[in-house]
């Protein structure tokens, strides 16, 4: 049986970025019977970023909120939290041993900061192992990704390599699965949805707070009764990730026919959030307020995520004579 597996950061709360490229086609795959499926929270990852300990354990709880609010079915995966299975640090420094200086920096989570040397720590540095050992440490065949991840997929599948060409077979080499089909969603600002850009939409905001967000999704100056081009329009790129063919049509056929303002597209996207992830949104305060719930999913997929891991490493000690 093939195993896929596939992670989010626990760098802040999830946003609609995350739900319709990571999580929605992560409980996807889940429900392939001929595939084992692990989703992890990789809250180790975001400790190069997040000092502030609250910040990351509220952050983590409102990631597992969101893969359960969103359908996650834990009896079908295994499901757990990067940091409580420690022998993902130990492998770690093993793969560090056998992976060459220029590697590292050639990564791009890098050379993105290696102008300014003075922000980059060790683990920011050495991110692609760590990433590598989430990987191989649980034999996984198969690990979706965006276009963004190929290059550490590939690192990944590099180090695994040096290590068996050295020690034998010890490791399962990974194959990167990239969807085409899975959009890239951009923000309020035009550019890819971030949270290290400041663009994002919280589909899990209460009310009030979710309607001052998408009201503050950027525009240009085009007056309310002059016709408008959709594709070029922020509102309208975000709206066209949620919405149906029928929907879409009609926003764009008001774009074109003039007295349409930005504020009524803007309400329009407002409303269809509402709608679409009513019941996702009642489901994350759920489980928001009820954190024992949490822990039960999390504690029981760490478990059989420790199993695999515990097998693996010892597999890895043995060969390598420790």
């Amino acid at each position: 049986m093939a195993r896929v597996l596939t992670g989010i950061q626990s760098s802040g709360r999830p946003h609609l970025g995350n739900l319709l490229g990571a999580i929605l086609p992560a409980i996807q795959l889940t429900e392939n019977e001929k595939q084992e499926s692990l989703l992890f929270i990789a809250d180790l990852h975001s400790f190069t970023t997040i000092k502030d300990p609250e910040v990351r354990k509220e952050n983590t709880k409102s990631i597992a909120a969101a893969w359960l609010a969103c359908g996650l079915d834990t009896s079908k995966s295994i499901f757990y939290r990067q940091s409580k299975i420690p022998e993902v640090c130990e492998l770690t420094w093993f793969l560090n041993c056998v992976t060459p200086y220029p590697m590292l920096a050639n990564a791009h989570s890098f050379k993105d900061k290696a102008d300014r040397l003075s922000d980059v720590n060790a683990g920011l540095f050495d991110y692609p192992v760590l990433m590598a050992a989430d990987i191989i440490l649980y034999d996984a065949n198969i690990v979706p990704v965006g276009k963004d991840q190929r290059q550490h997929i590939e690192m990944t599948r590099d180090i695994a390599k040096t290590f068996n060409h050295q020690f034998g077979e010890v490791f399962v080499i990974p194959e990167a699965r990239i969807d085409d089909e899975v959009m890239t969603i951009p923000g309020t600002d035009g550019q890819k949805m971030s949270k290290s850009y400041g663009n994002i939409i919280d589909v899990f905001l209460p009310e009030k707070q979710l309607k001052k967000n998408v009201m503050s999704i950027l525009t240009d100056s085009t007056p309310m009764e002059e016709p408008k081009d959709p594709d070029v329009c922020n509102v309208y790129n975000i709206y066209k990730t949620v919405a149906n063919d029928e929907q879409k049509i009609e926003m764009r056929n008001n774009y074109r026919g003039g007295n349409y303002g930005y504020g009524h597209a803007k309400t329009a996207l407002f409303e269809l959030i509402l709608d679409k992830f009513k019941e996702e949104r009642r489901m994350f305060n759920h489980f928001m307020e009820n954190e024992p719930a949490i822990e039960q999913h999390l504690q029981e997929g760490e478990e059989k995520a420790r199993a695999i891991a515990h097998k693996v490493l010892s597999r890895v000690k043995n060969t390598i004579g420790f």
